[in-house]
């Protein structure tokens, strides 16, 4: 094997985001670009020379390829072994585990989350911590560092590794481990739940349907729903990962699994559905005619944890992004346990389960999570909920009626300007900045606004203080409302409108969202003029 240093020039646009760096699929491709990147990700943690690191991707698009790069460039840093998915093939969750149990000095993982793959697609490369979660700001600034200072690359000249089945291969003096990607973390998953009562919930004639959008968790769902579980086949759809997603749009939310939710909205619909994403951290959680928000999803977990075997001693405390509707506090608040708010993005709870602060975690953004790994785990979610629901012995429209009598109904939607003109969107959100602290006193559209700030976040564990993550702005009668722009799109600017409002009165817990949200929707765009400045007349996606 021969190691060669390649001459190269820093690339603009290399700064990691909330989960990694994510572009246009033929960006990655380009000459270089993954090549910088991936040395400068071996460059801010301070190398690999006899380290051992896990690899794998969700299969989209070029994750073949890209595998392939990595592969030979962690052998010729140095690296001892690289435990690999086969296929090159880990779901994010899945990472995280292997990390943590093979006590890796990190992982590549080669996703761009919920985002469309394909040539025309997204692609992304993040590296998670030792922890088995995604690097901190830390860590990111080094490597965005690096890649300023980028002038060469290591890459040993090759064959390809054949990664098409379990075992281990040699590159150069680097040994390549193939890993059947699914194994340890169906194993994991039998330690956390009770297997048996979902057994035999579905042996009842328990229905569902698990739609992975062609996706990653196609081949976790089969085994461990179909196979381990007993749900009939063909409860699993879209089962099989297409590098393409299948051209959809692996999202797992009501515009995005459209046919899921047509199914469970009809007459003969199953019981219980759910989706997951590209990478399978994200879920999707629906009834029979009754779909769950992720705000709601996490509460009524937290609010069932100890029915589950993994957390019947109770939960440490509990955290929530900051946009996520604050249904988990009332939860929280009734438990006697903590409840933290922290900034968009998994990385940030890291710190909190690694101290054993909080035991559950979620994003209004389809993500929940605990403390077995450090990431959002979107297959865990489901079988939580299936868990509770054999336990229960109930349907999930009951449980979240009963959850709404016992905790109230914390109202929420969030509207997505997509693909919105950069200067515009920040323009927006500069103009409000600058008007928040005149705010508390005046009225829109018919509500008084009580507070508003930017909002900042200090670490309890490590002090660390993290700024300029979203406008709040509290309005009279329990309502909120969240601006901010995302940081996973790759294309123009994506604006985010969290709208929120509280409701406890027993006669008023089944509205349809956005009839409660009508007027906290009018004042969000007597605030920020919405329509003028985006050109819009409306959100792109509503969830």
């Amino acid at each position: 094997m021969e190691i060669i240093t390649v001459d190269t020039r820093p690339i603009d646009g290399q700064k990691p985001g909330t989960s990694g760096l994510r572009k246009k699929t033929r960006t990655f491709m380009e000459p270089h670009y993954l090549e910088n990147f991936v040395q400068s990700i071996f460059d801010g943690i301070g190398g690999l020379k006899d380290k051992t690191l896990v690899l794998g991707g969700d299969g989209r698009y070029f994750n073949d390829r890209a595998a392939q790069v990595v592969l030979r460039m962690a052998a010729a840093s140095g690296a001892a072994k690289v435990i690999v998915g086969q296929n090159a093939i880990l779901s994010t969750p899945a990472a995280s585990n292997l990390i943590r149990i093979r006590e890796a000095a990190g992982g590549i993982i080669l996703s761009a989350s919920h985002n469309p793959g394909g040539p025309g697609g997204d692609f992304g490369v993040k590296f998670n911590t030792p922890n088995g979660g995604p690097a901190p700001e830390n860590i990111t600034a080094k490597i965005h560092m690096a890649t300023q200072s980028c002038i060469r690359y290591f890459i040993a000249e090759s064959q390809d590794i054949d990664l098409s089945a379990p075992g281990s291969a040699k590159l150069g003096e680097m040994e390549v481990e193939i890993v059947d990607p699914v194994a340890d973390y169906a194993a994991m998953m039998e330690r956390i739940f009770d297997f048996d009562a979902i057994r035999a919930l579905f042996a009842g004639g328990f229905t569902m349907r698990f739609d992975a959008m062609h996706a990653v968790t196609g081949p976790y769902a089969h085994a461990i729903l179909e196979d381990m579980l007993g749900a009939a086949k063909g409860t699993v759809i879209n089962g099989t990962p297409d590098p393409s997603f299948g051209d959809g749009h692996p999202d797992p939310n009501p515009i995005w699994a459209k046919a899921l939710m047509d199914e469970m909205y009809s007459d003969d619909g199953p019981d219980f559905g759910a989706a997951s994403d590209g990478d399978g951290d994200r879920n999707m959680i629906v009834g029979k005619k009754a779909y769950v928000t992720p705000s709601d999803s996490v509460a009524v977990l937290a609010a069932n944890a100890t029915l589950v075997p993994a957390y019947k001693g109770g939960l440490k405390g509990v955290a929530r992004s900051m946009p996520t509707s604050r249904a988990l506090d009332r939860v929280a608040l009734r438990l006697g346990i903590d409840c933290y708010e922290t900034p968009t993005g998994w990385k940030f709870f890291g710190n909190l389960l690694d101290a054993g602060r909080a035991t559950i975690c979620g994003e209004e953004s389809a993500g929940t999570g605990s403390d077995h790994v450090r990431e959002k785990d979107g297959l865990w979610a489901v079988l939580f909920w299936l868990n509770i629901l054999a336990e229960k012995k109930t349907s999930v429209a009951d449980l979240m009626t009963a959850h709404w009598q016992t905790y109230g109904r914390n109202y929420y939607t969030r509207h997505d300007y997509e693909d919105v003109d950069a200067k515009a969107a920040e323009g927006l959100i500069s103009d409000l900045r600058g008007r928040l602290a005149s705010l508390p006193g005046t009225e829109a559209g018919g509500l008084t606004v009580e507070a508003a700030d930017e909002f900042a976040y200090d670490d309890p564990v490590d002090k660390s203080r993290t700024e300029g993550q979203g406008l709040r702005i509290t309005l009279s009668g329990g309502a909120r409302m969240v601006f901010r722009l995302s940081g996973t799109g790759t294309a123009g600017a994506t604006l985010r409108v969290y709208l929120e409002r509280a409701e406890t009165d027993p006669d008023k817990l089944d509205l349809d969202p956005q009839e409660a949200l009508a007027p906290v929707i009018a004042a969000a765009e007597a605030l920020a003029d919405i329509k003028a400045r985006t050109g819009r007349d409306g959100p792109d996606v509503t969830t």
